[in-house]
């Protein structure tokens, strides 16, 4: 097995030397930097495959990493910059986090309806003799 520090990662190498290296990223490389190697070069393949405009990507970023399910602000602040940086108007983004607050309705279409039930429930406790 080759120790983390001889492993040859020349993805991870080049985000460090570009400045797109995240430290969160530095525990889980010293770990298995041949895994982190192929997780990071999959998880940009978008920005590199060109199918999508870099403003489509980010904007999906920000939709992600500020759904209820993520909540990532370190991601949301990183992605506003560069879709901001891209000519990606504020009221675009704007648009993006409205839609991505659609998530958090679900909160609301089970327990409303819970609570609804248990206050029936209560008020038919409270009339009982």
């Amino acid at each position: 097995m080759t120790e983390a520090s001889d492993a040859v990662t020349p993805f991870l190498d080049r985000m460090r030397e570009r400045g797109e290296w995240n430290p969160l990223w530095d525990g889980l490389a010293e770990l298995d930097p041949h895994w982190t190697e192929d997780y990071l070069r999959t998880a940009t393949q978008p920005w590199r495959s060109g199918v999508l405009p870099p403003k489509v990507i980010e904007l999906l970023c920000i939709a992600v990493d500020a759904a209820c399910t993520h909540m990532y602000a370190p991601g949301v602040r990183r992605h506003i910059r560069a879709a901001l940086d891209l000519g990606v108007t504020a009221e675009e983004i704007l648009e993006v986090l409205k839609l991505a607050t659609v998530i958090g309705i679900h909160s609301c279409n089970i327990g409303a309806p819970i609570l609804k039930e248990e206050l029936d429930v209560r008020e038919k406790g409270a009339a009982s003799p």
